[in-house]
């Protein structure tokens, strides 16, 4: 089906068109979720929430602009939202913030499964702001309005997001070059 007609379809409550939706955009949201959640189970979560979002406000959707674009910005939200109102947002304001951009090194055989593994092992204030800013291409300062904080709350937390990952990648590589001994 056309995604236009589809979307129609949609709207007009057509369970087979929102089955076809759901199969044809989940796998790319599911990846989405991922970025977001601390595990596998609360990005499926996500991904029913996120889900049960789009089909409730599809009638929102004007063909102004993409899509999935559309979906994958509820998705985020639908994220934001699961960690909103709890101490994950209240970091010290302007603490220690770090302007100068640490450089993640990648060692040459860390694959993608590892290092989103690694961006879950993420305490949830680094983990989101890091996911926005670095695989969702954010501004500081929508990140500080998404989130509810303030800019230099959302530099720190990316701050400290690119450290600890620089130690876990550190850690996997000696780990790995200890096993490949």
């Amino acid at each position: 089906m056309v995604q236009k007609q589809l979307i129609y379809n949609c709207k007009n409550g057509d369970r087979k068109a929102q089955k076809e939706l759901y199969d044809r955009y989940s796998n790319t949201l599911f990846g989405c979720c991922l970025k977001y959640a601390p595990n596998y189970q609360e990005a499926q979560d996500i991904l029913q929430d996120s889900f049960l979002t789009i089909f409730k406000k599809i009638g929102q959707f004007e063909d102004a602009g993409s899509f999935e674009g559309w979906c994958k910005r509820i998705t985020i939200n639908v994220a934001l939202q699961r960690y909103r109102g709890t101490k994950v947002y209240r970091l010290e304001d302007g603490d220690c913030v770090i302007d100068e951009v640490l450089e993640i090194e990648e060692p040459d055989n860390l694959g993608m499964q590892e290092m989103l593994l690694m961006i879950q092992q993420l305490p949830d204030r680094y983990r989101l702001v890091f996911s926005l800013y670095t695989l969702d291409g954010y501004g500081h300062k929508e990140i500080a309005d998404m989130m509810q904080i303030t800019e230099g709350t959302s530099k720190s937390n990316l701050s400290r997001a690119r450290q600890k990952l620089q130690h876990m990648i550190i850690k996997w590589r000696e780990d790995n070059t200890c096993n490949a001994s």
